[in-house]
């Protein structure tokens, strides 16, 4: 492969571009993700977790890369699989907007759009799509490939980029860990693709990498546990996120439909774009520079109750399942504490403690090819018989109430009285 451009990573050392790649993240589009970041507020929390969507990216790329050669070596694709393979991974985070994750939610409830749609949108109708086209690739394949689904191609390579095993993961893992000074995600990522197999068009693994592949699987829910879900990273979340909802209507931060204002929003100009807003003769707009404005000068909202359980169905789909319900315990909250309701804030953060595989599947087992008696042999592991695996079996689901630091007390002792009477406790540890 011709050598285009290297990249100095420090999480996985040089990594080398070809002609096209290059094309790819000197685009603007891609550019873009400079001034994303990969971690939205945790910064405030974790001071040197600054590092952005274009690190990730790139260092995503190259574990697919890694990954297409071991199954290229191994006679399960060719040479052209893997050049798509590595321009898809590429590309697979393009349409994030700013502060990535945080504003999906009001994305999926406001518009039913995720940042996968906008990927899809940005690969097949920007400057994208012209290089892409340029350099002998189908924009639609990249486009579905880039998000692991495409369903017209080996379902493993989709895996690789989307599933239990993907690069995805382990480069966010790893560069997260090291980033937010960490130990949790400093896994041996290489171990796990270096045993990269293929059975019956899905990935499966040597049996020799079972236990970097279960390393992997605590690493990721420990790092939801202290980084990911940590209380003061979510207050932080929180409150940029009900300031984005307050002032969209306004500002349209959170509106993809148009793509244009999308791509050109990053970090730092939404956050500017929220504090200098004119909210004279606007409650709303009002409430939602004032939220911005503590977020920026890290006045972060309290938390007053947790609670933290391993349940089988995740709190999201079962008690808390519409925003509806959740307003509506946060209105109580707020009568019960004789404060404004625009103080109370409920969250309810959840994960599947095992990823997702392709296709967004819940990844219940792993095929594993090992040396039996009559020589190699394959065998379908449940992963919930990973002895560690085991006592995660179900959903990481944390429930929490916040306030300000003036209200502390009083919606504190709020929120006890009104979870007993409502017999809260019972109702969600079943």
């Amino acid at each position: 492969m011709e050598r285009a451009a290297e990249i100095r990573d420090p999480i996985h050392g040089y990594i080398y571009l070809n002609q096209a790649e290059k094309e790819l993240v000197d685009s603007w589009v891609f550019q873009r993700l400079r001034r994303i970041k990969q971690l939205a507020s945790t910064y405030l929390t974790y001071p040197a977790a600054q590092h952005t969507r274009f690190e990730h990216s790139i260092g995503t790329f190259y574990l697919a890369d890694r990954a297409g050669r071991v199954l290229m070596d191994k006679s399960y694709i060719d040479d052209k699989k893997v050049k798509e393979l590595r321009i898809a991974t590429l590309l697979h985070d393009i349409g994030h907007g700013p502060f990535s994750h945080l504003i999906e939610e009001i994305m999926s409830y406001k518009y039913g759009l995720t940042h996968e749609d906008i990927t899809h949108k940005v690969i097949k109708s920007t400057e994208i799509r012209d290089i892409l086209s340029k350099n002998g690739f189908d924009e639609d394949k990249i486009a579905y490939l880039s998000l692991g689904l495409y369903k017209d191609y080996p379902k493993f390579l989709n895996e690789v980029i989307g599933g239990g095993l993907s690069v995805d993961m382990m480069d966010y893992l790893l560069r997260d860990s090291y980033f937010t000074g960490v130990e949790y995600g400093r896994v041996d990522v290489h171990r796990v693709i270096n045993s990269y197999e293929v059975i019956k068009d899905s990935l499966a693994l040597d049996s020799a990498g079972l236990y970097a592949f279960e390393a992997l699987i605590l690493a990721r829910y420990e790092m939801f546990r202290a980084v990911y879900f940590h209380r003061t990273v979510r207050a932080a979340e929180i409150m940029l996120a009900r300031a984005i909802e307050l002032a969209d209507d306004y500002l349209g931060i959170a509106n993809p439909k148009d793509l244009e204002p999308y791509l050109l929003r990053t970090d730092d100009t939404a956050l500017q774009e929220l504090v200098t807003l004119d909210e004279r003769g606007s409650i709303e707009l009002r409430k939602a520079k004032d939220l911005a404005l503590r977020y920026r000068d890290r006045k972060l909202l309290k938390c007053v109750y947790e609670e933290s359980f391993m349940r089988r169905e995740s709190l999201i789909k079962g008690i808390f399942s519409e925003r509806r319900i959740r307003k509506e315990i946060e209105r109580k909250i707020a009568d019960e504490a004789k404060v404004s309701e625009d103080e109370v804030f409920l969250d309810v953060p959840t994960a599947p403690s095992i990823p997702f595989g392709a296709f967004r599947e819940a990844l219940m087992s792993i095929n594993l090819l090992y040396k039996g008696l009559k020589g190699l042999e394959t065998k379908e592991l449940n992963v919930k018989d990973l002895p560690l695996v085991k006592s995660l079996e179900g959903f990481l689901d944390i429930i929490r109430v916040y306030t300000t630091q003036e209200n502390r007390e009083r919606v504190g002792e709020a929120t006890l009285r009104f979870f007993r009477r409502e017999g809260f406790e019972e109702k969600v540890s079943m």
